[in-house]
């Protein structure tokens, strides 16, 4: 079995919930405000952790309460924290979310996660078999220098390119399973996607950031649409009821790295990844609502055969 190394963000998501978002310029009254362990790296080195697969995040926290907080409940949920700096002089890094109707608006105050360096990706010992995961929450070049020590030492790479930025050829060349939205698939192929396009507009985009790499577009209760060389694989989404889809992505990228880790074929890990983010939504939290491997495993033997399909 191999492991799963992520590079990435932590952060304290301070939540509050309201009946719905505010407009621009409007104050509207809330209902509840909630503390969250979170940040895209903790968030999917959780879901890979929690089930059952050595997970090793590398990462830098703040050395104030936050960051006290967010240590003891990594450990705590089984993630290998050797690599995780605390760093002096700034912030853990914080997210201020709204919930609404079970969708979500976020600003990320970077902190500590900006500082993530080059050296920090080079001290663990990747091998082959092994799964570098990391997402756009953390300092482009380090990311980088991660996937370049990844690719050398023979692990697959996997890219969440979230928030959506502009990302140069030179990273993209390095991944070997791209993991986005609609959104960061519309900024990365230079076109405007909505979530209810077609599927076919999907594996349209997807094919111009292709390039020998799968790329998996997230379609939240659509399912998810890999593209696999030249061959779409659409897996449809469960039905179930959303109440905060707050992690639900990176839900998805740290079960299908757990999976590719264990050398599961891809189509099973996607089917296994799409259960996993379909239990997450089903709860507050991002890092506190990852499923553990029994509940996805119970998930799965109540989908009726057929879940994938071409588009």
């Amino acid at each position: 079995m191999g492991r799963v190394f992520v590079a990435g963000s932590i952060n304290m998501d301070v939540v509050a919930t309201a009946e719905r978002h505010p407009r621009i310029g409007e104050t509207v009254a809330g209902e509840a405000m909630l503390y969250f362990p979170g940040g895209k790296g903790a968030n999917q080195a959780v879901a890979s952790a929690k089930l059952g697969i050595p997970t090793t995040l590398i990462g830098r926290l703040g050395t104030d309460a936050f960051g006290r907080e967010l240590r003891a409940f990594l450990a705590a949920q089984g993630v290998d924290l050797a690599f995780v700096k605390d760093t002096d002089g700034t912030h853990s890094g914080t997210a201020i979310i709204t919930v609404a109707n079970a969708d979500n608006t976020i600003v990320v105050v970077p902190g500590a996660n900006g500082l993530v360096d080059a050296d920090d990706v080079a001290a663990p010992a990747l091998a082959k078999g092994d799964v570098a995961v990391s997402q756009f929450e953390i300092p482009l070049p380090t990311i980088t220098a991660f996937f370049r020590r990844a690719r050398a030492a023979g692990a697959t790479t996997i890219l969440n390119p979230a928030p959506a930025k502009a990302a140069d050829k030179g990273l993209l060349d390095l991944v070997d399973v791209l993991i986005l939205n609609e959104t960061e698939l519309g900024v990365l192929a230079g076109t405007e996607l909505r979530d209810n396009d077609a599927p076919y507009r999907f594996a349209e985009a997807a094919r111009a950031l292709g390039q020998g790499k799968i790329v998996c577009v997230t379609l939240g209760k659509r399912g998810v649409l890999a593209l696999v060389g030249d061959q779409p694989l659409l897996v449809p989404g469960h039905e179930v009821k959303a109440v905060d889809t707050t992690g639900a992505g990176d839900c998805f990228v740290g079960a299908l790295a757990s999976q590719l880790a264990t050398g599961k074929p891809l189509r099973d890990a996607l089917a296994y990844a799409n259960a996993a983010a379909s239990i997450c939504v089903q709860r507050m939290g991002a890092a506190p609502s990852m499923p553990t491997a029994d509940e996805v495993e119970d998930a799965l033997s109540a989908r009726r055969p057929g879940e994938s399909r071409d588009p």
